[in-house]
C-alpha cells in the first residue's frame, strides 16, 4: 500500500480510501491517512478509537467563545516567550487517540515541555487544552475528560456555552481535580504562572476585564519567575 500510494498525486488519493464517517472504529494511523486525502473536512477527532465528526459551528454557541478564549491565550503568549499557542490543533496522544482540541497551548519542547513536535504534529500531552462546548459537552466532559486525564494534559478548561459557566481542572496525581477560585474569584493556573482568567467575565464576553485580570497575573513575581526559567 505505502509504494501504491508514493506514486498517486495528492489529489487522487481520495479516491483510493474510503471516507471518514462518524462512529468508525480506526487505528490512529488510518485516521490520519483518511483525514488527510478530505481537505475539505475541517474537524475530525479520534476518541478511542471512534471517529467523530462535529456539527457546524454556531456563532453564538461557539465561534465568538473560541475568539475570545484564543486572543486571551495569545494575549498570554506575547508576554511569555517560550510558550506557543494552537488553535484546532490535532494531538496524538496514542494509537487510539487524536483529538483536535479547540486550543492549547504547549511549552517549547527545547524549553522542557512535555510534548514532541514530529511530521508537523503535537506528539503528546499538551501542558493546557481547552475546549469549547455546547452540543459536545457530553463528549468534552466524559470521553475527552478521561482521554485528557490519562494522557496526563497538566491543565484541561471546558467553557460549557449553555449553562454560561467555566470548568478549570489540574492533574494530581493521575487525576483530573478541580481548580479552585481565588479569593478575588479568579482562576490562576499553576502550570502556566500568570495566566489567570475571571470566569464571569469571559462567560458575559467582557474581555476588558478579562484583559485586566490577565495582566494582573503578568505582573505577578511568579510568571517573572516563570519567564527566567524557560530562558
Amino acid at each position: 500500500m505505502a509504494s501504491t500510494q508514493a506514486s498517486v498525486k495528492p489529489g487522487e488519493l481520495s479516491k483510493l480510501l474510503p471516507p471518514l464517517e462518524p462512529g468508525d472504529r480506526l487505528s490512529r494511523p488510518e485516521f490520519e491517512r483518511r483525514y488527510e486525502a478530505m481537505p475539505h473536512l475541517k474537524k475530525a477527532e479520534l476518541i478511542e478509537g471512534e471517529v467523530y465528526m462535529p456539527s457546524p459551528v454556531r456563532w453564538d454557541q461557539h465561534a465568538k467563545q473560541h475568539a475570545d478564549l484564543i486572543w486571551w491565550l495569545v494575549s498570554y503568549r506575547v508576554h511569555t516567550p517560550g510558550v506557543l499557542v494552537g488553535d484546532n490543533g490535532s494531538l496524538r496522544l496514542d494509537m487510539e487517540n487524536e483529538p483536535q482540541a479547540d486550543a492549547a497551548m504547549i511549552i517549547e519542547p527545547t524549553r522542557g515541555g512535555q510534548v514532541k513536535l514530529e511530521d508537523g504534529y503535537v506528539a503528546g500531552a499538551p501542558e493546557w487544552v481547552g475546549e469549547i462546548s455546547a452540543s459536545s459537552a457530553s463528549i468534552d466532559l466524559h470521553k475527552k475528560f478521561r482521554v485528557y486525564q490519562r494522557s496526563l494534559v497538566r491543565e484541561y478548561l471546558v467553557w460549557r456555552v449553555l449553562d454560561e459557566k467555566i470548568d478549570w481542572f489540574i492533574q494530581r496525581d493521575g487525576n483530573f481535580e478541580p481548580l479552585s477560585l481565588s479569593p478575588a474569584g479568579y482562576f490562576q493556573s499553576e502550570v502556566l504562572p500568570g495566566l489567570w482568567l475571571d470566569p464571569l467575565a469571559m462567560t458575559r464576553g467582557d474581555v476588558s476585564k478579562v484583559l485586566q485580570v490577565l495582566q494582573q497575573g503578568l505582573a505577578t513575581p511568579e510568571h517573572a519567575e516563570f519567564i527566567a526559567k524557560l530562558a
